[in-house]
């Protein structure tokens, strides 16, 4: 290997090159999508197991960020090394199961005990090959073939074009799955429950207090003892409730622009009506969003009904790690 001294130009237009080559070959892909394709999806949707999905060498690492992405996104999904496979990890594998298993050749030697194991216990076998005639493609019962395309590298031979392709293949089947099974965010936030994403997932029924740490008055209630229930719940509010839905709200703000004669009004003459509310159900970087923007520190949550079911301030946001 001799280092070479080329430009920053040249550098771009090398990187630029393999950019377009592997594009070419995800739009070439995306135009070749058929009944196999279909048929695939609806093995792995039909499965009452996981799919168990194998390769070696690069194919082995894109085929476990695969299981990945298949986990994470609804459908139970567990990456088996083929090499480990032929040594024990068989037994991981039942009939419930579905293999999809991944050979740019198709003729990967490591991968022939897994092979022929979903053959003798009948598990439906998914290949993702670039060749329909090779062992792999021959013995599956459905075969998801890659383009004929070149690698992107200088020299043709590292895996490239290939693995992008393959990967770009796993992701299509995880998000037509996805979409056919109905996830939404809600159930996202299952699968993600810790970090920056599991806090910009969770909704606002998770962090908002309830029942009787709720600041709530009656409209005829008189000043003196909202201010205590003020005071006695520690938000610094107090929700003005009218048939049992909300109808206001008093703040430190209302507070001030009543001093004149406030131990003489009742709860529902000093507070400000038509406050802004959050919805059951919401995300809390949602309520955290209109919080921020109006300037405002708190939201009761409502249910479907309007009732008063909750209350998120800004600081249980921020604890949360939304901030």
């Amino acid at each position: 290997m001799t280092p070479r001294q080329i430009t920053a130009d040249e550098t771009l237009a090398e990187m630029a090159r393999v950019l377009t080559v592997e594009a070419a070959a995800l739009t070439r892909m995306a135009g070749e999508l058929g009944a196999a394709h279909l048929k695939a999806v609806e093995i792995i949707e039909a499965m009452e197991g996981r799919l168990i999905v194998s390769g070696v060498g690069k194919s082995g690492h894109i085929g476990n960020k695969i299981a990945a992405t298949l986990a994470s996104t609804g459908t139970p999904a567990q990456f088996v090394h083929a090499t480990e496979a032929s040594h024990g990890d068989l037994g991981m594998v039942t009939p419930r199961d579905v293999c999809l298993v991944i050979s740019n050749s198709g003729e990967t030697s490591e991968l022939a005990d897994i092979v022929t194991y979903s053959r003798r216990f009948g598990i439906p076998l998914i290949a993702i090959t670039r060749k329909a005639d090779s062992t792999l493609g021959a013995q599956a019962d459905v075969t998801l073939l890659l383009p004929d395309a070149p690698e992107a590298c200088g020299i043709g031979m590292a895996p490239t074009t290939s693995t992008t392709t393959t990967l770009a293949m796993g992701d299509a089947l995880a998000v037509a799955l996805m979409k056919r099974r109905g996830f939404e965010r809600e159930d996202f936030k299952v699968f993600h429950p810790g970090g920056k994403l599991g806090a910009q997932l969770m909704l606002v029924d998770g962090l908002m207090h309830a029942g009787e740490a709720l600041p709530l008055v009656a409209a005829e209630t008189p000043m003196s003892e909202a201010l205590l229930t003020m005071t006695a719940k520690g938000f610094g509010l107090a929700g003005l409730v009218e048939g049992g839905r909300l109808t206001g709200i008093i703040t430190d703000g209302d507070l001030r622009r009543n001093m004149d004669g406030l131990m003489e009004r009742s709860a529902g003459a000093v507070a400000t009506r038509g406050p802004k509310v959050i919805r059951s159900g919401s995300l809390a970087s949602e309520a955290l969003h209109e919080m921020n923007s109006r300037k405002i520190s708190a939201l009761f949550v409502l249910d479907a009904e309007d009732r008063v079911v909750g209350l998120l301030h800004i600081h249980d946001c921020l604890r949360a790690g939304l901030g």
